[in-house]
């Protein structure tokens, strides 16, 4: 996908109701994020993973650059949510 669809896909499913999350570091998610987002270092996730919902809640993921979204949303998948759409970077939004 384009990062102009990988855009407009995330915007699709967030309005349609998906977590959008940021784990980045939350001194990169204070130097500035989309107003929906929840921001769970992907170090952090597998201890906060509650945090984001049920499985079976839709997820948005991203980060700075790909790699720990990538991360997050295999670890997403392994922990039961079955929806996870890995937007990849902030930047794409």
């Amino acid at each position: 996908m384009t990062p102009k669809e990988l855009s407009e896909k995330a915007r699709q499913l967030v309005a349609e109701g998906a977590v959008l999350l940021d784990v980045r570091t939350p001194e990169e998610f204070h130097q500035g994020h989309p107003e929906p987002a929840r921001n769970i270092p992907v170090q952090e996730l597998p201890y906060r993973v509650a945090e984001v919902g049920p499985p079976g809640t839709k997820v948005v993921v991203y980060c700075a650059s790909g790699g720990r979204s990538a991360m997050a949303a295999g670890l997403l998948m392994r922990s039961g949510y079955t929806d996870v759409f890995d937007l990849k970077s902030v930047a794409y939004w």
